[in-house]
Order: structure tokens, then C-alpha cells, then sequence
């Protein structure tokens, strides 16, 4: 047994003791939980709904409901994915509710995404998020899900209940927006 897979049944069991200590309700290991795993749910709400203060209260939320159905984590993922698919449904309920909107598009081909990339120019990470940041809900929720989150397009079309041909079109839709912006203004 490598040294890495040890360090990662440490880890693996480390986190199924520290669950355990959760659902038996002591507040230090819930306290240990959200300190691991906050910032990063955090950062995901921020990406999907673009306001700090709606992501702090999604985070709080979130962790009710992490800690409300800790019961139910049967140990088939990492506590980590679990908790990001907590977070990404919060998300997306939260712009629903909001009326996010997604507009079926003329019928996608893959075509675009077939063809090698073109050479990009280097892009400032602020200028690239504020880029994010500036597209509408559905192309940015589309391009977050897709591209910072790695879901697939069926996986994002059973989420948002779309179709998986708006997924991918509305990803595509996004990448071009983001070039023309990101192109437009570094001149």
C-alpha cells in the first residue's frame, strides 16, 4: 500500500470519525465540519449567485441542512461532493425563486467544440470573473455548473430542468460572450 492511499484512508476515516461526532450532535465537531468545508461551499454559492450576502445566507442554510440530514450520508461519495450537491441545489433554487431564466435556443451542434481552440490571450483571474460575473444568470449558472464545477450537460439539464441541447447551447453561448468581452476590452 502506497503512502498516498494510507494518507487517504487517514483522511477518509479522520472525516467518518468527525461525521460520526456530528451526528451524535456535539457542537465542536459541527464546528470543525464548517470550518473544513465552508469557505468552499461559500465560494460556490458566490460564483452561482453573484451577490455575498445571498452566499452567506445560502452557506447558513446549507449547513442546516447538512446537519438537519447528516443521517442520510450513507458514505457512497466524499462528504465534500455531498455537501456541493447541497450547495449547488440551494443555489439553484435560490435563482429560481428568482426566475432565472433560460432561453431554449435554436438546436445545438457540437461542432464548435469539436474544432482545436484557438490561441486565447492571458486574462487577469479578476478580469475573467468580473467577465463571469457581467453574463446572464443562465449563461453564468450554465458556464459555473459546466466549467468551475464539472457537472456534465445531462447532469446540468436534470438540475435546472432544462434540456441537455439548452445546457450545452447555453455553455457555448457563454464561452463566446466571454471571448467578446474579454477580447473587446483589452484593446
Amino acid at each position: 500500500m502506497s503512502i498516498q492511499s494510507n494518507n487517504e484512508m487517514d483522511a477518509t476515516q479522520t472525516h467518518r470519525d468527525l461525521i460520526e461526532r456530528c451526528r451524535e450532535g456535539r457542537r465542536d465537531a459541527q464546528f470543525e465540519l464548517y470550518r473544513l468545508y465552508s469557505r468552499a461551499m461559500y465560494n460556490t454559492a458566490l460564483r452561482m449567485v453573484q451577490n455575498p450576502h445571498d452566499a452567506e445566507d445560502i452557506l447558513q442554510s446549507i449547513f442546516i441542512e447538512v446537519f438537519g440530514k447528516l443521517d442520510s450520508f450513507r458514505y457512497e461519495s466524499s462528504i465534500g461532493a455531498w455537501m456541493k450537491r447541497i450547495t449547488v441545489n440551494k443555489c439553484i433554487n435560490f435563482l429560481k425563486s428568482r426566475r432565472l431564466m433560460f432561453s431554449e435556443l435554436t438546436p445545438f451542434s457540437d461542432r464548435a467544440e469539436d474544432q482545436p481552440p484557438e490561441r486565447e490571450p492571458a486574462f487577469s483571474v479578476e478580469k475573467i470573473n468580473r467577465a463571469i460575473a457581467d453574463l446572464p444568470d443562465g449563461y453564468r449558472v450554465v458556464f459555473s455548473l459546466y466549467a468551475l464545477e464539472g457537472y456534465d450537460h445531462e447532469e446540468i439539464a436534470q438540475v435546472l430542468g432544462i434540456t441537455e441541447a439548452t445546457s450545452k447551447s447555453q455553455y457555448s453561448r457563454a464561452k463566446a460572450r466571454l471571448r467578446e468581452v474579454l477580447t473587446t476590452n483589452s484593446v
